[in-house]
């Protein structure tokens, strides 16, 4: 890949990604104050499920598609850059050390935004609204996965991107069906993970993937 390609794929997707955060700060500021139609129609739709048998499954679903996940993968990334840097591969090191920090500053968006939009909840639960911390985490961790097949397993590129979306269309599924997001929550949550992730990916280089040469530096 030549530079000059490589400087405009870098800022297409520093585009997209602003893209994606003007888009999730359009959303929050448009619903904080009155949820959208199909907020309250998948509200009243779902009426009383959360405490019926989906409500249990969402429950079960939610302890698993949830916070969980960002800190696991990213205990396993400092693991693995450690033993990298210990064993003389600091390229390897430096790439997980870098996935690890898009994937705590995706995280960080539901716990810097939501008192910056202090919306209320479906109905009476702890914490803010927008956007979901649930669906925050499973997309940050889907986005860092994808990241490392990227440059680590290509072959599998395609197979992590259907399970970080399918993923993280659960954990939206499952915070609906509890009541405790609107639907416009969910996908702020992807939109600011979005948004985030491909401008941090940018800035430290592990967008566009230059699998020909490895991991840059």
């Amino acid at each position: 890949m030549t530079a000059g390609l490589a400087r405009a794929l870098r800022v297409r997707w520093s585009l997209f990604g602003g893209v994606l955060l003007l888009a999730f700060t359009v959303l929050g500021l448009a619903v904080r104050d009155r949820p959208w139609g199909l907020d309250v129609a998948l509200l009243w739709a779902l009426h009383g499920e959360w405490l019926d048998a989906p409500g249990l499954v969402a429950g079960v679903l939610s302890n698993i598609f949830g916070p969980v996940l960002p800190v696991a993968l990213g205990l396993a990334l400092t693991v693995a850059a450690v033993r990298a840097y210990r064993g003389g591969d600091r390229v390897r090191a430096s790439l997980l050390v870098r996935v690890t920090v898009v994937l705590v500053l995706c995280r960080l968006t539901s716990f810097v935004f939501k008192p910056l939009f202090e919306r209320d909840r479906p109905r009476e639960y702890p914490d803010l609204s927008y956007p979901s911390g649930h669906v925050v985490s499973v997309a940050s961790t889907g986005f860092a996965a994808v990241l490392l097949c990227a440059w680590l397993a290509p072959r599998l590129l395609r197979r992590m991107t259907f399970l970080a979306l399918a993923a993280t269309a659960v954990a939206a599924a499952c915070r609906v069906v509890l009541s405790v997001h609107w639907f416009t929550d969910t996908l702020g949550a992807v939109l600011a993970v979005g948004g985030v992730g491909l401008v941090s990916a940018v800035a430290l280089r592990l967008l566009p993937v230059l699998s020909d040469r490895g991991p840059a530096a």
